[in-house]
């Protein structure tokens, strides 16, 4: 079935129309004759069945039909534009890879292995923004990201990178203290660190390892792995962390594994990449990298 589209010529000549107001001045920008413009805004009109513009004299306005009609065409002539540039630019080589990341994540797993990505893709930049909240990936352009859940996304392909396993960390200065963690009983004498949008954690790593939740006192609750990974460090409580992220400060001895178990979290990392932009070279290229990676 075909599609009941005028022509992109009309469309582009109602655009430029809406935007100076004045058949002469559209026609000079799109550098044809006012006739000309004027018998293409009749034929859209036509097409549509409707008026898109009042006129009185030589002074034109838009109607309440043509005002809807303007927002929405402009809208899609700069989709139209992007994604012309987009592809020409990545056919080339060229162009700007766009990524939202988890900002624990990001700084403690992508950034130390971005530069292996780099090098296969020279002419490729990249632009990262850092945050956890909702993606829009129309509004703010992203290409790619990676967020931490369950499998789906609405309007975007989600594949899964890796799972992450949950262990208990805490400065060594509560080890040398009067009440180290040598039993899970223990943490009932300190106060457990909250990852704020992942409060389920610690009830969930309690149950693996048949804890009791009674008598726990739970005090910081910070926004990012990261923020809980330094206060833990600072001796600010115990922190449960993805042993991932800790294993660099346990290495050099600035945290503590006092339990030897980790318990599997409920969800995973995802790679989400918009449906309009599954196809475009330099996703895939991102895409077949970082699936590598995990």
């Amino acid at each position: 079935m075909s599609r009941a589209l005028p022509s992109l010529n009309a469309l582009r000549t109602f655009e430029a129309v809406s935007k100076q107001g004045s058949f002469t001045r559209a026609a000079e920008e799109l550098n044809v004759t006012q006739s000309a413009v004027s018998r293409m805004i009749k034929g859209l009109e036509e097409h549509l069945e409707l008026q898109l513009f009042t006129r009185v004299g030589r002074q034109i306005t838009l109607t309440e039909s043509g005002i809807y009609y303007s927002e929405k065409i402009s809208k899609a002539m700069d989709i139209l534009e992007i994604a012309s540039r987009e592809l020409v630019d990545t056919k080339a080589g060229r162009g700007t890879l766009s990524i939202a990341m988890l900002p624990t994540f990001g700084t403690k797993w992508l950034l130390p292995r971005l530069n292996a990505f780099l090098q296969l893709q020279p002419e490729l930049s990249v632009e990262i923004s850092s945050s956890d909240g909702k993606l829009d990936f129309t509004e703010e352009r992203i290409d790619v990201a990676i967020r931490f859940g369950y499998g789906v996304w609405e309007g975007a392909r989600a594949e899964p990178l890796m799972s992450e396993e949950l262990q208990v960390v805490c400065s060594p200065r509560i080890m040398d203290g009067p009440y180290p963690l040598t039993d899970y009983d223990q943490l009932r004498r300190h106060s457990l660190i909250v990852h704020s949008s992942r409060s389920g954690t610690w009830n969930h790593w309690l149950q693996a390892v048949g804890a009791s939740a009674e008598g726990l006192s739970f005090g910081l609750r910070l926004e990012h792995f990261y923020m809980v990974l330094q206060a833990a460090k600072s001796g600010l409580g115990i922190g449960l962390l993805p042993s991932y992220l800790a294993a660099d400060d346990i290495a050099n001895g600035s945290l503590i594994a006092p339990f030897p178990v980790r318990v599997g979290s409920p969800g995973g990392y995802y790679l989400l990449t918009p449906w309009d932009k599954t196809d475009l070279p330099r996703v895939q290229a991102f895409r077949s990298w970082v699936l590598a990676q995990t």
